[in-house]
């Protein structure tokens, strides 16, 4: 995928790269890393000083550090049931792998790119694999800098990304890329599903963990995703709630009041849709485990997949065709998640102000 988006001319390497990536790696190099682990470290200062810019400049109010927290969290949860610490005890290979899944959970969404819009008050949208590829692509100039200071330091070879690290590295991030099911009105990431593809074991753990929020933590973190992501595609609404415009916005019956009010239906309609994909799909997913692992993901990891959790669902998420805006307000709870972000913005990055 990454070979066909590059062909297609959706972005070509000259107009993707940005001059901060071709300089000089800027670390200390008078103080050496000493292990790999720390190497990674110097690569996730980059990727985090590069997100931060990218969350301001993109308005990303999802796809920000809590979001990265808790994909890496979610993902260890995951890789501990399958390679539990006795195993650890038996494989130096375990601990790189470890630490390789760590990076690809915190740079897997490095970049953020939205098509243009041509209308105003219209959601924002991004097409598939656009993202993931110049992700990787910022990745592998970074990491390939770096791997050419250290050897002229000279320092010992297992310092370095090798060529199956930085392989394992692109399966992984490739493997985040969802499409659009229309038949299920949800999406799902393809490369779970290649039945000439070997997965690596990183792959498919930072697939789950990214999508992974309803089946492992539940309806609340599940719903307050949902919000984030309207925001995040809606940004024209933050602006219209900040204002304190909602009181006469709900009131009013203009063409805006309408538009912002299928916007939420819209999106209320895909939480639930999205929510019954998850359960049709995570058995699927994780079929390649062992039994013993399969059972462990189902029965504790992923518990709040369930038919129990589907109605919940349904019968909590307004979407009948007449639901009023203040409803659909209320229930996206969008002046909370407003307030809480500019209330931030002076501490963290996660709101652009």
């Amino acid at each position: 995928m990454y070979t066909i988006l590059r062909s297609q001319g959706t972005l070509t390497r000259q107009e993707s790269l940005n001059p901060k990536w071709q300089q000089p790696f800027p670390g200390n190099l008078s103080k050496l890393p000493k292990s790999f682990a720390e190497v990674v470290e110097i690569v996730t200062g980059f990727v985090f000083d590069e997100f931060d810019r990218e969350i301001t400049e993109k308005q990303l109010y999802y796809h920000n550090r809590e979001h990265i927290n808790g994909v890496r969290k979610r993902a260890n949860l995951i890789w501990q049931i399958i390679y539990p610490e006795k195993d650890h005890q038996i494989s130096q290979n375990l601990a790189r792998m470890q630490v390789l899944l760590d990076l690809c959970a915190n740079a897997h969404d490095l970049v953020q790119v939205f098509l243009p819009q041509t209308e105003p008050h219209t959601s924002r949208k991004r097409e598939a694999g656009v993202s993931e590829t110049l992700t990787i692509e910022k990745l592998y100039d970074y990491i390939n800098q770096l791997n050419n200071q250290l050897r002229e330091c000279q320092v010992d070879e297992s310092l370095l990304f090798t060529k199956a690290d930085l392989s394992i590295i692109e399966e992984a991030i490739l493997a985040t890329i969802c499409i659009y099911e229309p038949s299920e009105q949800a999406i799902y990431q393809p490369a779970l599903y290649e039945p000439n593809q070997d997965l690596s074991p990183i792959a498919r753990i930072l697939a789950l963990a990214d999508i992974g929020a309803l089946g492992m933590e539940g309806i609340t973190a599940y719903n307050q995703e949902g919000s984030l992501l309207f925001l995040e595609e809606n940004p024209d609404v933050i602006q219209i709630i900040y204002e304190g415009k909602r009181e006469s916005l709900a009131l009013d019956n203009s063409q805006l009041h309408e538009n912002i009010r299928q916007r939420l239906l819209k999106r209320a309609q895909f939480q639930i849709n999205f929510a019954k994909s998850r359960l049709n799909r995570y058995q699927q997913e994780i079929s390649s485990f062992s039994a013993e692992t399969i059972s462990v993901l189902t029965n504790e990891t992923f518990k709040f997949l369930n038919p129990e959790t589907i109605k919940q669902i349904e019968a909590e998420i307004p979407t009948a065709q007449d639901t009023p805006l203040e409803v659909l307000l209320t229930f996206f709870n969008l002046e909370k998640y407003i307030s809480s972000l500019v209330n931030n913005c002076s501490k963290e990055v996660n709101f652009p102000c």
